[in-house]
């Protein structure tokens, strides 16, 4: 499950990160901090959603928010690329990347989970 969730994950990354980069250029890494918003809102409303059912079968966890959530996003590019902005003289621009991340990331993954938590 958390291999076919894993190759999911990561081919719509690539994709989706392909198609904005080619969209906004790549200045700043806007096809990253989508993915990455976008990926904190889904594993929190994932993991509220499981949680409320108790009844889903276990290979859900691994298939949902192990595999493909976390094929998807791409925390360990952000990483890379906040620290190869800073490290090409762009200090104000990677400090901006890595605090605009963190913050919509984390108010991404509180709205999955109010969503989650609001689905009956």
């Amino acid at each position: 499950m958390v291999c076919v969730g894993g190759a999911l994950g990561s081919i719509l990354r690539f994709w989706l990160g392909s198609y904005i980069g080619s969209r906004t250029g790549t200045r700043f890494p806007y096809g990253t901090f989508v993915i990455n918003v976008t990926g904190s809102f889904l594993i929190g409303l994932v993991f509220a959603l499981l949680t409320a059912k108790t009844d889903w079968s276990p290979n859900w966890r691994y298939l949902i928010p192990v595999g493909f959530i976390g094929g998807y996003t791409t925390f360990s590019s952000f990483e890379y690329e906040a620290l190869r902005t800073i490290q090409d003289g762009q200090l104000g621009l990677g400090l901006l990347y890595v605090a605009l991340s963190v913050c919509f990331g984390f108010i991404a993954v509180w709205g999955g989970v109010m969503t989650g938590r609001a689905i009956p």
